[in-house]
């Protein structure tokens, strides 16, 4: 199975940035999308970005021009880059892929999350 650990977590101030990274099993990179999920004290789990092999990008409007995602293609890693954090980014973020083989058939794994918490 797809194994998804993510580290990089932690307290940081309004205004401050974080690192998160995601270590991954994949070994079939092409054959993934990977992205970056938080669920909110009280709240659902939402979207926060995502990345194709490719290089190709989305983010949640709440995110964009502030938090950046990569994908490290030598050891298939994944990072998102947080910049200028609000207290409403605190959540749990969870590292995230699909298995999309082909354009009819997916499959969806998780990481089982990081705290981030955001507060003075």
């Amino acid at each position: 199975q797809v194994q998804l650990v993510e580290s990089g977590g932690g307290l940081v101030q309004p205004g401050g940035s974080l690192r998160l990274s995601c270590a991954t099993s994949v070994i079939t990179p092409s054959m993934y999308i990977m992205g970056w999920y938080r669920q909110g004290p009280g709240k659902q789990r939402e979207f926060v970005a995502t990345m194709t092999y490719s290089g190709s990008t989305n983010y949640a409007d709440s995110v964009k021009g502030r938090f950046t995602i990569s994908r490290d293609n030598a050891d298939n890693s994944v990072y998102l880059q947080m910049n200028s954090l609000k207290p409403e980014d605190t959540g749990v973020y969870y590292c995230y892929a699909e298995w999309r083989p082909g354009p009819a058939r997916s499959t969806d794994y998780w990481g089982h999350g990081t705290q981030v918490t955001v507060s003075s």
